[in-house]
């Protein structure tokens, strides 16, 4: 589309935001919310939202997605504010995306683009990159109509180039094709990689304890806060893409290694879950994952949902396997102060638990440090859940064969070794290993149950 005296040129980092509202959609999430949210995602990859709007919507027109005339009004708003970029927070097939174009002369992205692009913003490592490149990929192989002009040439070749009569889009689809398992190939290296780390950090005695939740809850600013690893910790959607590990300290003396990972949003693209399914596997691998929930979103709830409903995927890609979860009620301090003590007791009281074996949650503030200590004991507590710490005195006699079981079995803490040449020992046991060496060892006090 060309400019006239009229029309002002388009800026391709300005952009108008639009968030389609179906009614059968308004009662499951408030369609003002999911906009600001939009609207945060279009930030978070620098534009400039001009304009944001809620686009109430009868039903989905297979050409355009919306209907004619408000089409007709995207293409007028675009015109007048000179917004180059067309941000729907809806997924549309290519030909919708396509035919919006040719419409309204503007780009157009839709959720999944969006947030592919702000991946591929954030991405910093070889496999971060690898990751989003192959979502990338798969994404656009289906729109090679839609992204490349020069798709309805046909051309003739020989052997590499392509047979007679191949037409450009069926060689680029054959090259994005082979470009993929390329990239699935490189991933596997990775998997295998990361595999390997964590069967060394299992032989050390470490348990694996992993952030997770919605994004933009705060989990890099807390994992800044328990570990000071200096991860972006930024009021952004998305801050975080690379996972990052490091050990951090209990106050039980005791070591666990904390990971980092992405932020979860609702409608997560697939092509982000499958792409990214070697940096998530850490989620089904670990001993304890720690939710972390902006618990002073007004949409609370419902991210809770959200993240819950990624967790229950991912279990079920890894034979129902899920780790024990830790909720950690974050930004407690942005809360009114009768809502801050209402939170912090509800907390500490464990009341909206439910269900067998579920983990009271912490309130607490990443920001400030309030809650930390509470967090710190909760997670010694919940990560060695299973394990024991056992004091054991071994005759001169039988010490060096009992001493060597207990190591290959446990974690010998510290031992001392008397005149007599008896071995006294403190280690930590799985509960049933500690029985069978300590059978009459008291239990935890975590463990052992309430009084009457």
């Amino acid at each position: 589309m060309k400019p006239t005296a009229d029309t002002p040129l388009r800026d391709y980092n300005r952009a108008i935001v639009l968030r389609p509202l179906a009614s059968a959609e308004e009662s499951v999430r408030d369609g003002e919310a999911r906009l600001l949210e939009a609207v945060g995602l279009a930030q978070a990859l620098g534009l400039d939202v001009a304009s944001a709007e809620a686009a109430p919507l009868r039903q989905i027109s297979p050409r355009t997605y919306f209907g004619s005339g408000r089409v007709e009004r995207m293409k007028d708003q675009s015109e007048e504010l000179g917004a180059g970029v067309i941000v729907i927070d809806a997924a549309l097939s290519p030909v919708q995306q396509r035919n919006l174009e040719t419409d309204t002369g503007s780009k157009v992205i839709d959720r999944t683009g969006l947030i592919l692009e702000i991946f591929g913003l954030r991405a910093r490592t070889k496999e971060g990159k690898l990751q989003v490149e192959l979502a990338r990929q798969g994404y656009e192989r289906s729109r090679l109509v839609r992204t490349w002009t020069h798709l309805e040439r046909q051309r003739g070749g020989l052997g590499k180039t392509g047979g007679p009569g191949e037409t450009q889009i069926e060689l680029d689809r054959r090259i994005i094709a082979d470009r993929i398992i390329k990239l699935k190939r490189e991933l596997e290296d990775v998997r295998r990689t990361r595999g390997l780390q964590r069967r060394a950090r299992s032989r050390a005695g470490l348990p694996a304890v992993v952030l997770v939740g919605y994004t933009n809850a705060g989990k890099s600013t807390l994992f800044n806060r328990l570990t000071q690893a200096g991860v972006l910790a930024k009021d952004m959607l998305f801050a975080t893409l690379d996972p990052t590990a490091r050990q951090v300290k209990l106050p039980s003396g005791r070591a666990v290694i904390m990971s980092d990972t992405v932020g979860f949003i609702s409608d997560l693209p697939h092509e982000l879950v499958e792409s990214f399914r070697a940096t998530l596997e850490a989620v089904t691998e670990a001993d304890l994952l720690i939710h972390v929930r902006d618990i002073a979103h007004p949409e609370t709830d419902k991210q809770k949902a959200d993240v819950l409903a990624v967790l229950a995927q991912l279990a079920k890609d890894a034979d129902g396997k899920q780790p024990p979860i830790l909720e950690a009620w974050n930004k407690i301090d942005l809360l009114e102060a009768a809502t801050h003590d209402a939170r912090t007791r509800r907390a500490a009281a464990g009341a909206e638990q439910v269900g067998q074996g579920a983990l009271p949650p912490v309130a607490l503030s990443a920001e400030t440090g309030e809650g930390m200590e509470a967090l710190l004991a909760a997670i010694d507590r919940a990560a060695f859940s299973a394990t024991r710490i056992i004091t054991l005195t071994l005759p001169a006699d039988d010490s060096g064969r009992v001493r060597a079981q207990i190591a290959a079995a446990g974690k010998i803490l510290d031992e001392t070794t008397d005149e007599d040449g008896a071995l006294t020992l403190r280690a930590e046991l799985l509960v049933e290993d500690a029985a069978r060496f300590a059978p009459l060892a008291p239990l935890p006090e975590e463990m052992r149950p309430a009084a009457e």
